[in-house]
């Protein structure tokens, strides 16, 4: 019985990582349908290697100081259990790639390629795993000084703040750091329109990303004996609630549309365990509205070019599901109860100020290092022509 057990997780966790490995390519294509043309095939080209690249790191590093654990021992080994260590990393690893993932639509048009890939093996080596092992693995002791202060842990059940949060706040670092594209912002104040280079390519990156989420957040019981249903339709409610609200404060524009469910997705996986569906609902709608409010705050007032609209989706909506998991998880609420807002509003800052705080180290170095941007003429022709040599639309270009 032991062994089919081991087995049956092995096959769970399996499953979670194969969804949440397709969710990348969700990443990819809403990026790529958001961008202009002259910068789609770069966006397909960064989301695979970022991920190449995250896991090497985290196989080699980002494991060890999350988890204090590495596979550089005998086959055996690793076996043992049915490889349950293997397939947990290769889930927990599907989580980490998200972090370069989710920078690269922040930083999208004018980023320059290996400075870029640097800068995605840094994260996920050290910057994601040292906040991941803190609030998932109790390292430092940390978790257990905010049970002291607040009476409960820092509660995370999926990785709103632990992915998306620390992701989205990296990515507004990195967007500081390069600055907006040329010609976005004018000096007289005008805001210079970069619409969506395909609405059917964004939507279809979209769709990939929220079916995922249902490996995403589900899984993340890590055995097949601690899943649960409850989990599965709060993320429902949540994207719904997030696609309604979006829609309504969007005035139907399809680009909020497309991100609503997104952002409620994004709001509902800390507490997704604990929370009633209704609570989940509310949470998944004020993200959609916070995600079009905080979105066209920061293009157009603020003048901070995040080409997706990364900080507002995964740092803000994160941060607010942190905090949303300590009201809406309170049984008063209709939820089950073992969380603590003053925990999670402890965790949520600490995740931020650890992300910012990396993030600020890597782009420093890596600015006086190498350089961080295209140069103008590159900027001009496109990320496709200027670093992989070639177009989406290479017959078209040609005139055939």
């Amino acid at each position: 019985m032991d062994a089919l057990k081991n087995g049956v997780d092995v096959l769970f966790v399996l499953l979670g990582a194969i969804m949440v490995l397709a969710m990348h390519s969700g990443f990819a294509f809403l990026e790529l349908g958001t961008v202009r043309y002259k910068n789609q095939v770069n966006a397909l080209v960064k989301i695979l290697v970022d991920f190449a690249v995250s896991t090497i790191a985290y196989f080699f590093i980002g494991y060890l100081i999350a988890y204090g654990g590495g596979f550089l021992v005998s086959a055996e080994s690793l076996a043992a259990r049915s490889g349950y260590e293997l397939v947990k990393f290769f889930f927990l690893l599907t989580f980490a790639a998200a972090i370069p993932a989710i920078v690269s639509g922040g930083i999208a048009e004018r980023a320059r390629f290996g400075p870029q890939v640097a800068a995605s093996f840094l994260m996920v080596a050290m910057v994601y795993p040292l906040f991941e092992g803190i609030a998932w693995n109790n390292r430092f002791g940390v978790q257990d000084m905010i049970k002291d202060a607040f009476g409960e842990n820092f509660h995370d059940f999926a990785g709103s703040i632990v992915v998306h949060a620390v992701g989205g706040w990296i990515a507004l670092v990195a967007v500081l750091f390069l600055g907006a594209r040329r010609g976005r912002y004018a000096n007289d104040g005008r805001v210079t329109a970069h619409p969506p280079s395909s609405i059917p390519f964004l939507a279809l990156g979209s769709w990939i990303l929220a079916v995922g989420w249902f490996g995403f957040n589900v899984m993340s019981a890590q055995e097949i004996g601690k899943v649960s249903g409850l989990v599965a339709v709060n993320s429902l409610m949540a994207m719904v609630g997030g696609t309604l609200a979006a829609t309504l404060a969007g005035r139907n524009d399809p680009g909020f549309a497309y991100n609503g469910p997104l952002a409620g997705l994004v709001a509902v996986c800390a507490g997704s365990d604990v929370m009633h569906p209704v609570g989940a609902l509310a949470t998944g709608a004020i993200a959609g509205v916070l995600f079009v409010r905080m979105f066209t705050l920061t293009q157009n007032r603020l003048r901070v070019d995040d080409v997706l609209g990364v900080w507002p989706l995964h740092g803000i909506c994160g941060a607010w599901g942190g905090i949303a998991c300590g009201i809406f998880g309170q049984a008063a609420l209709g939820g089950l109860g073992g969380v603590s807002l003053g925990a999670q509003l402890a965790g949520t800052v600490l995740g931020v100020g650890v992300a910012v705080a990396g993030a600020t180290l890597i782009y420093l170095v890596l600015r006086a290092v190498t350089g961080l941007r295209l140069d103008q003429e590159q900027e001009y022709n496109g990320a496709d022509i200027s670093i992989h040599r070639i177009s989406a639309t290479p017959e078209r270009d040609a005139g055939f």
